[in-house]
């Protein structure tokens, strides 16, 4: 086990340690189980608030061959340690993953097609304001509104917090990349302590938006809270004024039901990182391409 996973603490499903990765023929072991049968029916899944864990739901109920396929919902750390020993063992596993994630530059892993559409086509992240923030705090409205990076950033800060922490890691980030930095914060004033409320998913990718731009705010002088929370009540902090902004919708699907339930009563700034994408994902070593490949339960 990598050293990063040391200190979470999991469930793991008898059901889910797996014995080998063929397609139907015997494994060096002598099974003849294909890999539907190896895998239990079941697809390693996140928390079950996630956005991707409700595509995932949508899939296996519309896709024909996954009738009897179950979504074991977890958290995000015990979906990684299962994707973890499964690559160790060079075992079968299909997980709910997006990205950007560091998972991908960690492992060599694949999407499996998605004919039907239902995990979702490529997004964008957002960012998102209360109404009246822009009147009351021109300046920081236009660094959240200035704000754009790229995936290869993102997973840069996801990739090194895992060996220390986010806002370590974004501190460093905004130390090398000052001039990036100084885009976002052109025709912006410093301030004195004014306070800004800042919620945020758990998810590594709206972490590293949020404590980068956390580091970046705080160097305006402004105080920041940052606040991890649900996406159905991050939503709903911003609309109810709760909460002044948050870099974590994923827009025009993960988030939808979300947004258009709230849409009324926040701002959308647009876009702060394009090519996100949610699906389902294996290791590269696994002789399937397609949701479709996988087996009806019998």
């Amino acid at each position: 086990m990598n050293m990063r996973f040391v200190g979470m603490t999991f469930g793991v499903s008898a059901a889910l340690i797996l014995t080998g990765c063929g397609n139907g023929e015997a494994t060096e072991n002598g099974s003849n189980e294909s890999i539907s049968e190896q895998l239990n029916y079941t697809i390693t899944g996140i928390e079950p608030g996630a956005g991707v864990t409700g595509l995932a739901h949508q899939t296996v109920d519309e896709y024909e061959n996954l009738a009897g396929w179950e979504l074991e919902e977890s958290s995000t750390g015990g979906m990684l340690t299962m994707l973890d020993q499964a690559i160790e063992n060079e075992e079968p596993i299909v997980v709910t993953g997006w990205t950007p994630h560091w998972m991908f530059s960690e492992y060599d892993l694949k999407y499996l097609e998605d004919p039907k559409g239902t995990m979702g086509e490529v997004e964008s992240i957002h960012t998102i304001a209360r109404l009246g923030f822009e009147e009351e705090n021109p300046d920081a409205y236009q660094i959240l509104d200035t704000f754009h990076w790229e995936v290869a950033d993102m997973e840069a800060v996801m990739l090194e917090a895992q060996g220390s922490s986010f806002e370590e890691a974004s501190t460093n980030w905004v130390e090398a990349n000052q001039e990036q930095v100084d885009v976002w914060l052109e025709g912006t004033e410093q301030v004195d302590g004014e306070e800004i409320e800042i919620v945020s998913t758990q998810w590594g990718t709206e972490k590293a938006s949020s404590t980068v731009m956390k580091s970046v705010l705080e160097q305006q002088g402004y105080e920041v809270t940052l606040t991890d929370i649900d996406p159905a009540f991050l939503f709903e902090a911003i609309a109810n004024g709760e909460a002044d902004a948050s870099l974590s919708p994923w827009l025009p699907t993960t988030h939808a039901s979300f947004y258009e339930k709230n849409k009324d009563e926040i701002v959308d700034l647009g876009e702060n990182l394009t090519g996100t994408r949610t699906g389902f994902v294996v290791p590269a070593y696994m002789d399937i391409d397609s949701i479709e490949d996988l087996e009806l339960k019998e």
